[in-house]
């Protein structure tokens, strides 16, 4: 799996020009889903977006997690995190996963960040053509793929 997490003042996601899912402060997390990705990769990467402390505390230093901040939590399926882009120029998605493997395994990370949080995660669509709009407040963005956690 692979993450983009954005710190944000807002962010929505539309679809067909209506909002479907919007959080004031807190994480927009884009998520790309690889065919060998599984139930490891998921609890590893709930534990670090749930527990990454990006968010500032008293003095003016990023110490302070999404959840101490009282931050909320986006999560937007984005297949294309997994693009190879070594030949050519058009990005190629073998490292993808299918739909019938992507989707319930999304599902499962979007509940199991809920649990994490102690509160519902709004989502964008699975598949759907959206338009996520953001405040990235900072700018802060991190990456994280499950297969280079060192």
């Amino acid at each position: 799996m692979r993450v983009v997490i954005q710190r944000v003042l807002e962010a929505s996601v539309s679809i067909s020009g209506t909002v479907t899912a919007a959080i004031g402060p807190g994480l927009l997390v884009l998520l790309g889903i690889g065919y060998e990705d599984g139930a490891e990769d998921i609890d590893w990467l709930v534990k670090k977006v749930a527990a990454l402390r990006i968010f500032d505390d008293a003095d003016g230093v990023m110490n302070v997690d999404v959840r101490d901040a009282g931050g909320d939590v986006l999560v937007v399926s984005q297949f294309t995190l997994l693009a190879s882009t070594k030949k050519g120029n058009r990005p190629a998605y073998i490292r993808a996963a299918r739909p019938e493997v992507a989707i319930p395994l999304y599902e499962r990370f979007c509940a199991a960040l809920s649990e994490a949080l102690g509160k519902p995660v709004p989502t964008g669509t699975f598949g759907a053509d959206m338009q996520v709009s953001l405040v990235n407040d900072g700018p802060v963005t991190i990456c994280i793929d499950t297969k280079n956690k060192e």
